[in-house]
């Protein structure tokens, strides 16, 4: 049974709230929003299951449709992914001939990014499934909800984007972390 199926039963049924919450972990920010970040992660992976399309490369081809010609370093700040994997994620798209590289004219060492004929003709075929994806993940809240919900989770993003950056929340390697504490530094 796919999420979406799962998601319209429990729906049905009146009991996608009947989870008990009084657990104390079940009102912890960040668990609620790692499973919901699982949960998207899962609904938009089978909107997307017959297709070549892994979400990290829809997502890179979402960001240059919406800003043509960004260069490399950019598109990794905005994706959050770290420039090394954002290389390779436009290799795999270039491959498919969905993205060209093209060259900056004031900095040879920059290349623009663009999506191709191919890659707006994917672009504009696979959007309704994504926004469909969207809308099935949401279809438990009202309208109003959902936009609300929106609107405080883009409200947390905003006020915490220091944060935003490639391997945040991971541990240090440990010989890193002795390095520091013998010298003092951190």
């Amino acid at each position: 049974m796919t999420v979406a199926k799962v998601l319209k039963t429990e729906k049905a049924r009146g009991s996608v709230l009947k989870e008990p919450t009084t657990r104390p972990y079940r009102r912890i920010p960040a668990y609620l929003i790692r499973r919901l970040q699982m949960i998207s992660a899962a609904v938009m992976a089978e909107a997307f299951e017959d297709e070549d399309m892994p979400l990290l490369e829809w997502a890179v081809l979402t960001i240059i449709d919406n800003h043509p010609d960004i260069d490399q370093s950019r598109l990794a700040e905005i994706v959050s992914i770290d420039k090394t994997n954002t290389g390779r994620l436009v290799d795999q798209l270039e491959a498919k001939g969905l993205v060209e590289r093209l060259p900056d004219g004031s900095d040879r060492r920059v290349w623009m990014l663009r999506c191709t004929a191919l890659g707006l003709k994917t672009r504009k075929r696979l959007l309704p499934r994504a926004l469909d994806a969207q809308q099935e993940l949401l279809s438990c809240l009202k309208p109003a909800q959902r936009e609300l919900f929106i609107d405080l989770m883009s409200q947390v993003v905003f006020a915490n984007e220091k944060y935003i950056r490639p391997g945040a929340g991971r541990r240090k390697p440990k010989f890193a972390a002795e390095h520091q504490q013998r010298t003092g530094t951190a």
